[in-house]
């Protein structure tokens, strides 16, 4: 099935109603489905068949949903880019996934220089680029959907890896699916109430919510991006009953000074997942602004929800819930062997939701899909009752307001400096972002480098979120006998 049928079936089940507003304007679901179908057509003229790839390098904005529908509807591959990325991120991705065509703004062109596919422009005009609106004018309004087969590829995401560069995370048509469909079912709201979308589309978590909203019929307000005082202006406005975040969010609007002005009464349910959601915040939230803050748990490899908690069910302060339905969770020993419940191990994930592997990655995929199951790096538990609790990060990922990162990525990045002799980045606890980088840093021999030098040399090849917020200098840093540096040691050195 082509996921594109998830759009088409919205339209023929509940007909044509308002199912977007955005910055003062409303979309319907037929207006949004029409705008895929025009985009889909310009694809096809600009020489896009079925498997090739489709760059989109925007913030949240209805040309998101348009260009993904028409994407899929081509029989092409989405490859979502989170616009925070730099340029030789960017650049990385086009090269990997072979993209031909890529939708971005003008704010973010120049992270397409010296690349050889077409540009499509969202919201203005540039030499060597075509606009959004003009490719799409003289479209047709229908278009019929390129037969796709489950197993075969629909998106690529790209995540940090631990070679330093992005690996793609390649997922099916059914891997979406099957995730979208699982995640609905538990759904227990009023789909005529509006829901709020600040969550960024070119993250699993935001692309499988739209998806979700499609099977369900449901209406949302869709933000370019998250601020405290938008996010509860909107909520008292259109009387929002749901919203999905990351940690750092309700972190943010838990100490928020004016959040008392705003009316969030209508409040009924808050969803948390992508990072660990501290336990200490969930009551005095609640408290605030009304509703259920609810944590789940997921990863790009899985589509990405693995467990979630029930809005009307029993809930485990701690937890990231119950599996979802058809996903299995097991814990699993160093030999693959299921532990018994309460036991530690590394959690593994098995179901259609699970990836195909990494994009041209054949050894990588292997070390992640073992004996049936997608080993997820991290440590957990399940209690009797099924419930699944995440302990710790079997890697060493940094998870940064519900953005990853990899250490070695950011190390590659300092020990481009002139002056660095040694480098090693590990995550700190912060109270607002969950993790925070620090990076320890041993300079050559006579060279002199600042800190904020060093942090501003990360800015210049880094996303903002990947850049140290701190670094420290020492002599040397310490090792073991065969000269591995010791994270442990610097972990607690960061304190």
């Amino acid at each position: 099935m082509n996921l594109a049928a998830l759009g088409e079936e919205n339209v023929r089940r509940w007909g044509e109603y308002v199912s977007l507003a955005f910055e003062g304007r409303e979309w319907t679901n037929a207006e949004a489905q029409r705008a895929a179908c025009r985009f889909a057509h310009a694809l096809r003229r600009l020489g896009v068949d079925a498997g090739d790839r489709v760059v989109v390098l925007l913030p949240n904005c209805p040309e998101v949903h348009q260009a993904y529908a028409g994407i899929l509807k081509a029989g092409a591959v989405i490859v979502p880019v989170v616009f925070l990325l730099s340029a030789d991120e960017v650049r990385h991705i086009l090269a990997d996934s072979g993209a031909k065509v890529a939708v971005t703004a003008p704010a973010f062109a120049d992270k397409l220089e010296g690349w050889t596919g077409t540009v499509i422009l969202v919201g203005g005009e540039a030499p060597g680029t075509r606009a959004w609106e003009e490719t799409l004018a003289r479209e047709p309004d229908t278009f019929a959907s390129v037969d796709r087969d489950d197993g075969e590829l629909a998106v690529i995401l790209y995540t940090s890896g631990t070679t330093g560069k992005p690996k793609g995370v390649a997922l099916s048509h059914g891997n979406l699916a099957a995730n979208a469909r699982s995640a609905a079912s538990l759904y227990e709201l009023d789909r005529t109430q509006w829901g709020l979308s600040v969550l960024p589309l070119s993250h699993s978590y935001g692309l499988t919510l739209m998806n979700t909203s499609a099977i369900l019929g449901l209406k949302g307000v869709l933000l370019r991006w998250f601020t405290p005082d938008l996010v509860l202006e909107t909520i008292q406005r259109y009387r929002v009953q749901q919203m999905a975040g990351v940690p750092t969010m309700y972190l943010y609007l838990l100490n928020y000074p004016d959040a008392d002005r705003y009316d969030t009464r209508t409040m009924r349910a808050w969803g948390s997942g992508a990072a660990p959601l501290p336990v200490e915040v969930v009551e005095p939230f609640e408290q605030k602004f009304g509703g259920r803050l609810l944590e789940g748990y997921g990863l790009t490899e899985a589509a990405p929800v693995v467990s979630a908690h029930r809005l009307s069910g029993v809930r485990k302060l701690g937890s990231v819930g119950q599996p979802i339905p058809g996903v299995e969770v097991r814990i699993l020993d160093d030999d693959d062997r299921a532990v018994p419940a309460g036991e530690l191990g590394e959690v593994g994930v098995r179901g259609p939701n699970v990836m195909l592997g990494y994009y041209r990655m054949p050894e990588e995929t292997a070390r992640t899909l073992r004996n049936g199951w997608l080993h997820t790096g991290d440590v957990g538990r399940l209690d009797a009752d099924g419930y699944l609790f995440i302990v710790e990060r079997k890697k060493d990922l940094i998870i940064r307001g519900g953005f990853n990162i990899y250490p070695r990525e950011v190390e590659e990045v300092l020990y481009a400096h002139p002056a660095v002799a040694e480098a090693a980045v590990v995550g700190v606890r912060d109270p607002l972002m969950g993790e925070d980088v620090l990076a320890f840093v041993a300079l050559k021999p006579g060279a002199g480098a600042t800190a904020e030098a060093l942090m501003a040399f990360c800015a210049q090849h880094l996303a903002r979120y990947k850049c140290p917020k701190r670094v420290r200098f020492l002599d040397a840093l310490p090792k073991n006998a065969v000269g591995k540096i010791l994270r442990k040691e610097l972990r607690v050195l960061g304190g």
